[in-house]
């Protein structure tokens, strides 16, 4: 099935769709975020995401241990008002942002985190939703996204099998088939051995759906081995200054990163070609450096060839060397002179 966000086209022979996750990286000021959509454009990304909520809309505030991280993430000690209360983007700031972005050229959507941020962007008209891995098992919140009957793209970081398979089920329910699962190692960063990315072509068997790569990784290299495996979208954090601190800056990709990760996902995707066995004129034109049988020794007419006279060398303007057992033991039809190429022409036949 072909899923279609804004003008992109997302099957089976399409380029890798990259979004760049602006997350927390926006600095808590709108002009940093506007040049982060410009750069993105910039380095060739397909799309940008924001995330949409508030600390109230997310978690609650209080001071207890329920709420304080302790699971041994780069945020531990934090509790969870105050780490979403400093992340999240401000909603005034949305339709100034998607009206950049649609006109620089660049398509942009978001995370709902609860049902009023649906609402939210269903009024700024977004292409496409993002549910978060921390998300997944909120299978009312997915039911309420995939009905408004847009693309959703699941990560699955947390996720068993069963919640997959929840989570997939009740975007069907309501009759929404566009779905992306995104495979995804929720760990901040994480590490490349946990990545395990054969899990793409098991789960775009399994669920039948298209499948791409959440990538909370440091560097470029799990992203482009996805492709190779499978993955149509590809999701990486993205920030235009490491310096200025974020939730997020210490996994993300600046803009000679991401510039580098767009150019070897497109480099890779045009390496995948096609299933070819045919011989290019390329193929053709190589071969003459192959091997093939040769006379190594002068011989005289009538004399047996003996493996002295015989060998596999290259050039290929000879017969194929799997052909030597039938001409040991047979004899010239002429004098042969050192490196002529052998032919059945110049072997008799066994008599």
């Amino acid at each position: 099935m072909e899923i279609k966000i804004g003008n992109f086209k997302i099957n089976e022979g399409s380029e890798t769709f990259i979004i760049a996750e602006l997350s927390a990286n926006h600095g808590n000021d709108i002009e940093i975020a506007k040049q982060s959509i410009k750069k993105a454009k910039e380095v060739g990304a397909n799309c940008v995401k924001l995330q949409t909520y508030t600390a109230d809309t997310i978690t609650l505030d209080c001071r207890n241990e329920y709420f304080k991280l302790n699971s041994g993430t780069i945020w531990d000690g934090t509790y969870l008002y105050d780490l979403y209360n400093e992340a999240s983007m401000s909603w005034g700031w949305h339709k100034e942002l998607f009206d950049y972005a649609k006109k620089i050229g660049i398509l942009i959507f978001s995370s709902p985190f609860d049902k009023s941020a649906v609402d939210f962007l269903e009024n700024l008209s977004v292409p496409a939703y993002k549910v978060a891995s921390f998300e997944i098992t909120d299978i009312p919140l997915i039911k309420y996204i995939a009905s408004k009957q847009k693309p959703v793209i699941i990560s699955t970081g947390i996720a068993t099998l069963e919640e997959i398979e929840d989570a997939v089920e009740v975007c069907r329910s309501v009759g929404n088939e566009q779905i992306i699962l995104l495979k995804c190692t929720s760990s901040y960063p994480s590490k490349p051995e946990d990545a395990n990315l054969k899990t793409i072509k098991d789960m775009k068997k399994r669920f039948g759906v298209e499948v791409g790569l959440s990538d909370h990784t440091k560097g470029t290299v799990v992203s482009v081995m996805s492709v190779g495996l499978g993955a149509k979208v590809v999701e990486k954090h993205f920030t235009i200054n490491k310096d200025v601190e974020s939730a997020d800056s210490s996994f993300s990709l600046d803009e000679k990163e991401f510039k580098k990760l767009v150019e070897d996902i497109r480099t890779g995707e045009k390496s995948l070609g096609k299933v070819d066995y045919e011989m290019t004129k390329s193929k053709k034109n190589n071969r003459l450096l192959s091997r093939s049988l040769f006379f190594v020794e002068d011989i005289k007419e009538n004399e047996e060839i003996t493996e002295k006279h015989v060998r596999s060398i290259r050039p290929s303007y000879g017969i194929e060397p799997k052909y030597i057992e039938h001409i040991i033991g047979r004899k010239a039809i002429r004098d042969i002179k050192k490196g002529t190429p052998v032919t059945f022409e110049l072997i008799k036949n066994s008599t």
